[in-house]
């Protein structure tokens, strides 16, 4: 007997599939609670938001949050606010299949550049980014709590 593994990404759009997500994305986000992710989730939408998930024998293993922007420095570019694979399935390609994704999905809607931002003790991730896809850093952000 052959088994076949059934692998997709589709954009989540519905509070049920955004609700599965939240098991994947607490595991970046540590300070969310389910009911101010859904918040701020539906608020982000407005804004252009778009999530998407890398689906495992119909189970998410990975999710990535982003938006298409356009400014003076990236140009016609998608943000990636959030890139997280579980933490029992890292290392078996589905967080480099999923920016693979992003990155075709990125080119098919205009994108020039896809940028994103990670947390200064993310090593692994800057390691992936820079190692594995040829991300250049080139900046430093910023931001001061009001």
């Amino acid at each position: 007997m052959v088994s076949i593994s059934t692998e997709k990404i589709l954009e989540l759009t519905t509070t049920v599939q955004w609700k599965e997500a939240f098991l994947i994305m607490k595991q970046l986000r540590l300070d969310l609670v389910e009911e101010t992710y859904l918040d701020l989730l539906s608020e982000m939408k407005i804004d252009g938001y778009r999530l998407f998930a890398f689906f495992s024998e119909n189970t998410i293993v990975a999710v990535a949050g982003l938006s298409l922007r356009v400014n003076f420095y990236n140009k016609r570019h998608v943000f990636i606010y959030d890139l997280v694979t579980d933490a029992s399935h890292r290392s078996l390609g589905y967080g480099e299949r999923l920016l693979t994704y992003i990155h075709k999905w990125s080119k098919d809607n205009g994108a020039e550049y896809v940028a994103l931002e990670s947390g200064i003790q993310r090593t692994d991730a800057h390691r992936f980014y820079e190692e594995k896809f040829n991300y250049d850093k080139w900046c430093s952000s910023f931001r001061k709590k009001l």
